[in-house]
């Protein structure tokens, strides 16, 4: 049920009230979640993991990019960034693993598994040869359409003169695709919107959004921000089938139209044919930026990030960052927020649905207090489970003494839990170093 007990205070700069959550939440959370194992791969150069899904046969798939060209990448012959995808079974098993781009610089964040068993993977290039077919700019918006084996079948660039870059996608109820991410509105000129929307001065990075059919064909695009930095970062369908895109903004002006102090978080909705129809900035005077949000079933919706501030919409902070979670619902009302950390910096990168109506947040710590059980070298990754409440369930610290970090995690079918992100460690968790920054698995079961 819902979180029912009021805060204190009401918002002046918000038209409504903020609940906090249930106060059940256990002292100690419970430790039943056991990691089956750590995996590093890649190379001798840099490779990460960016976005992982659970696939139809049971098993998984992850995206990334890899800078290396041996070890455990074995199709790839210059030291340019690629995108990398790997195919796994349902027993952890590597099927294939396949590099994609060109001799420039091309990383993958985001991908889905599509209709056909097939997959589509959307991130940025720079190349205009090899699997990149052009060029418009900088870097383009790079989506890639591949059959179940891993062999493309049809690939997109988007983009202008400056760096658009392709950040979070998802299939659309219509069987197509809505892309998210950022358009450099300065060096397009103005250019981006499918028709001139209204004589708005746009400038920086905003928010673009680009509509297409299941073969990648546009049906619209169109951008929203302000004049400085607008980054999007995750984006949901709607019942009503419009979209809920969020990320983080500094801007004050034309699309935003209440900032609360340096970055919010700033969540937009948009209808079917990218209409604008409400803007939310959320946070406090500080730093606060939003990286994922999720349908959490009841018709509203969970977003995560971290929060610097300690005052507006953020009730508490612990120290340094926060990881901030707000519930909203379909007119982009808060209903409650929480923060989650200790005494240094902590985030909360991804959130997904689990089969018991929880869900899983993945994410990286610093800290050693508070909600983070222990901390062991410069920054951990922290996977946390919570019930619909926002209770805490249990939560891990998995790292080694240098820099680990999660950037994705999914619940399969079996009911583990695999997070994929990237690892510089060579020691306690983290067994093995390949060079630089390797692509890391972590599998948890109960």
């Amino acid at each position: 049920m819902p979180c029912i007990t009021p805060k204190y205070y009401l918002l002046i700069l918000s038209p409504f009230i903020v609940f906090n959550c249930s106060s059940k939440e256990p002292d100690n959370p419970s430790d039943q979640e056991k990691i089956a194992f750590v995996k590093t791969l890649g190379g001798t150069n840099n490779d990460s993991g960016r976005s992982i899904i659970k696939t139809a046969d049971g098993g998984y798939a992850i995206a990334g990019y890899t800078q290396s060209i041996d070890g455990d990448v074995t199709d790839k012959s210059n030291t340019s960034f690629d995108y990398w995808l790997l195919k796994f079974d349902a027993n952890d098993i590597i099927q294939w693993q396949k590099t994609y781009g060109g001799t420039d610089e091309d990383r993958a964040n985001d991908m889905v598994q599509a209709t056909d068993g097939g997959f589509a993977i959307l991130g940025f290039s720079k190349s205009s040869d090899g699997d990149v077919t052009a060029n418009e700019g900088l870097t383009d918006f790079w989506l890639t359409k591949l059959n179940p084996n891993g062999e493309i079948t049809w690939q997109k660039q988007f983009g202008f003169s400056g760096a658009d870059n392709g950040i979070s996608f998802i299939p659309t109820n219509d069987g197509g695709y809505l892309l998210a991410g950022i358009l450099d509105v300065t060096a397009s000129n103005g250019l981006g919107n499918s028709k001139i929307v209204a004589a708005k001065q746009h400038a920086g990075g905003d928010y673009w959004a680009i509509k297409l059919d299941a073969s990648g064909v546009r049906q619209w695009s169109r951008y929203y921000g302000g004049t400085f930095t607008d980054t999007p970062n995750g984006v949901v369908q709607t019942q009503d089938n419009g979209y809920i895109m969020v990320g983080f903004s500094d801007s004050t002006d034309v699309d935003i139209s209440n900032n609360l102090g340096t970055y919010d978080f700033w969540v937009i909705k948009i209808s079917e044919t990218g209409a604008l129809i409400w803007e939310k900035s959320f946070g406090g005077s500080e730093i606060d930026e939003a990286w994922a949000i999720t349908d959490s079933g009841d018709g509203n919706y969970l977003i995560v990030g971290n929060t610097r501030s300690d005052d507006k919409n953020v009730s508490q902070n612990n120290g340094a960052a926060d990881l901030w979670l707000i519930k909203i619902n379909d007119n982009g009302n808060l209903l409650w927020e929480k923060s989650l950390g200790g005494s240094n910096f902590d985030v909360g990168r991804s959130i997904s649905k689990t089969h018991d109506n929880g869900f899983i947040i993945s994410g990286n710590s610093r800290s050693e207090n508070g909600n983070v059980s222990e901390n062991k070298g410069q920054n951990d990754v922290w996977v946390i489970k919570i019930d619909d409440e926002s209770n805490i369930l249990w939560q891990k610290t998995i790292g080694g003494s240098n820099i680990d970090l999660a950037f994705d995690a999914v619940e399969l079918e079996d009911k583990s839990i695999v997070v994929v992100g990237e690892s510089n460690s060579a020691d306690q968790d983290i067994k093995e170093n390949k060079g630089f920054t390797d692509l890391l698995i972590i599998k948890a079961i109960e």
